[in-house]
C-alpha cells in the first residue's frame, strides 16, 4: 500500500484534525463531508471591538485545507473557509491566498477541486 499523498487539515476554534488521504477526489469528498458536520455550528454573533463592528459573514467559524503533491515536485495548497453566516467560500494558496471564483451551480468544494485539478 502507497502512502497517503493529500492531507486535509481542518481547524474549527481550538482544534486541529488531519486526516490522510489517497487521492484527490477522497480529499475532496472528505472536505465536504467534514464541511456538513460542522456548518450547524459556525454561526457567529457580530463582533464589536472597540469602534469596529465585524459581522458573520467576515468571520471565519473554520478553515479546511488540502494539500499534496503537485507537478514539477511543488506543492498543491488550497481550502474553503466556513463563515459565520454558514457560507462557504474556496481559496487557493496557503500564505498569499486566492480566492477561487465559482461557476454557475458550482459548490465551494467543486470549485476547489476545479482549482487543484488544474
Amino acid at each position: 500500500m502507497t502512502a497517503a499523498a493529500w492531507i486535509l487539515t481542518t481547524r474549527a476554534g481550538s482544534r486541529v484534525e488531519h486526516q490522510r488521504l489517497q487521492t484527490l477526489e477522497d480529499a475532496i469528498a472528505a472536505l465536504e463531508r467534514r464541511v456538513g458536520e460542522l456548518q450547524s455550528a459556525a454561526s457567529r454573533e457580530e463582533v464589536r471591538f472597540m469602534s469596529r463592528r465585524i459581522e458573520p459573514v467576515r468571520q471565519v467559524a473554520a478553515r479546511l485545507e488540502i494539500a499534496g503533491p503537485g507537478s514539477r515536485g511543488h506543492s498543491v495548497r488550497g481550502g474553503v473557509d466556513l463563515r459565520g453566516d454558514g457560507s462557504v467560500e474556496a481559496f487557493t494558496g496557503r500564505v498569499r491566498r486566492a480566492l477561487v471564483v465559482r461557476r454557475a451551480g458550482e459548490s465551494a468544494p467543486d470549485a476547489l477541486a476545479r482549482a487543484l485539478a488544474t
